[in-house]
């Protein structure tokens, strides 16, 4: 790999931080330009390209260790950005308003925002006040934060190493991943995991709503089910699964598994030998490590909304206003990040049971992500809104771009034989991480979030 980039840059430091062979690096390879891959002043398309290319360099790391056979890894700027590109009652209950745009904002003005902030974290509503980066700094919860990286491997139990050797046709073939994820982040990482070729369990909530816009994309290559873990058989069915999977991947409110007896030492006592992978909005420690939030929150909490847009009145030529009008960034670039940088971790402490042996914790937050963005620092107004390419706008017939970088996927019609009518087909940009020997596994997607039976499927 050639260290002329900031992208290589970032990926070699945090592959190296997790401990991972040095020599392993030189099989990933980057293109492209991530300076102008998309209009913002961040480094969105180095964190994309670094992201994705740790996640895939992971799985080719894994696929060696079980063949004995390395293979290149390949991502392009673009191509990683447009890959990235795809409560309320709560709230109105605190503001005393009816649920209309402008009843809530003159509400909202009757509020001073960090009062309201707190109002909100004390009654678990996801909400964030608008600051910049310096009033950000100040905050006790950025100083918890300072110096936790973006992606974190932490040993929590004894196991003997792992012998998953065979004969894959994908990297993660064979491994079995419980994915109880919703909205974005977590879902991602399951998606990619499925990509490589692991069985991704989709568990959903039936008391929870579909949100079809989402799981559609986000369920590619899994199968789905669904299970009330407030019902002792159900709960007892997911503790049968954990006995015989290799991933855990939750992204519930923090604490909310724990409280029913799935936190990281219980699954490693029900299955030694087990990945633990947990995402939060903020964090384990802080004031706000029980906070919730989504990727906007969390832009708006630590100053990225605000920053964003100076950069941009500085292109236009207009002044710098003490508070300028919240500019968010133009992909959900935290969510998407995170959840690449969960894939790569969780793949990482796959690679460790095999080579070391143990039970793990994987842990990612989308604020020591935004951390890390913001370290790359920003690009100049000129080159950020002046060269940097818009994303493609939605067209019929489809952008040219977007029709290159696609792929067809099939509607699974799952083992409950529940879809009624014809089968659909979905169009989807395709996984930006290339491998040179295995292809991702690219084929079906459910369509619906409860196809399957919550078993696993039999090993070939």
């Amino acid at each position: 790999m050639s260290y002329t980039s900031q992208s290589c840059d970032q990926a070699a430091s945090l592959w190296l931080a997790n401990n991972l062979p040095p020599e392993i690096l030189s099989h990933l390879k980057f293109s492209g330009c991530p300076d102008t891959a998309i209009d913002s002043s961040f480094k969105l398309g180095n964190a994309a390209q670094t992201s994705i290319g740790l996640s895939g360099l992971a799985a080719a790391y894994v696929f060696s260790l079980r063949t004995g056979n390395m293979q290149d890894v390949s991502v392009h700027a673009r191509h990683a950005i447009l890959d990235i590109s795809s409560h309320r009652q709560g709230i109105l209950n605190i503001l005393q308003c009816d649920p209309t745009r402008e009843a809530i904002q003159a509400a909202l003005l009757q509020w001073n925002a960090r009062f309201f902030e707190d109002e909100a974290v004390k009654q678990k509503m996801c909400v964030s006040a608008y600051r910049s980066f310096e009033e950000w700094d100040k905050h006790p919860q950025a100083a918890a934060l300072r110096g936790t990286p973006p992606i974190q491997l932490i040993k929590i139990g004894e196991a003997p190493k792992r012998d998953i050797k065979e004969s894959p046709q994908f990297p993660l073939e064979g491994i079995r991943v419980l994915d109880l994820c919703r909205v974005l982040s977590g879902p991602v990482c399951g998606r990619t995991l499925a990509a490589y070729g692991a069985d991704v369990l989709l568990v959903t909530s039936p008391k929870l709503p579909d949100l079809p816009a989402l799981d559609v994309g986000t369920s590619r290559s899994k199968r789905t089910t669904q299970l009330d873990l407030t019902q002792a058989p159900q709960n007892d069915r997911l503790k049968e699964l954990i006995k015989d999977t290799d991933v855990f991947l939750q992204a519930y409110r923090p604490g909310g598994l724990q409280e029913k007896g799935f936190g990281p030492q219980e699954l490693a006592k029900i299955r030694p030998g087990i990945v633990c992978a947990n995402l939060t909005a903020y964090g384990w420690e802080g004031p706000w490590k029980h906070k919730r939030g989504f990727d906007s929150h969390v832009q708006t909490a630590t100053g990225f909304n605000w920053a964003e847009a100076e950069a941009f009145a500085k292109f236009n030529g207009l002044p710098v206003v003490d508070k300028p009008e919240p500019r968010a960034l133009p992909v959900h670039a935290l969510d998407h990040v995170a959840g690449y940088f969960l894939a790569f971790g969780i793949q990482a402490a796959i690679a460790k049971m095999i080579t070391e042996g143990g039970s793990w914790e994987v842990r990612a937050s989308l604020a020591a992500v935004a951390q890390w963005l913001r370290s790359l620092g920003q690009l100049s107004p000129d080159t950020a809104f002046g060269d940097g390419k818009l994303l493609p706008k939605r067209m019929d017939p489809p952008n040219l771009e977007v029709v290159a970088l696609s792929v067809t996927l099939h509607e699974a019609t799952g083992d409950k034989r529940n879809v009624e009518g014809p089968l659909r087909t979905m169009t989807a940009i395709r996984h930006a991480a290339r491998l040179s020997v295995t292809p991702v596994k690219n084929v079906e997607t459910p369509m619906g979030l409860n196809r399957h039976r919550p078993v696993w499927l039999p090993y070939v």
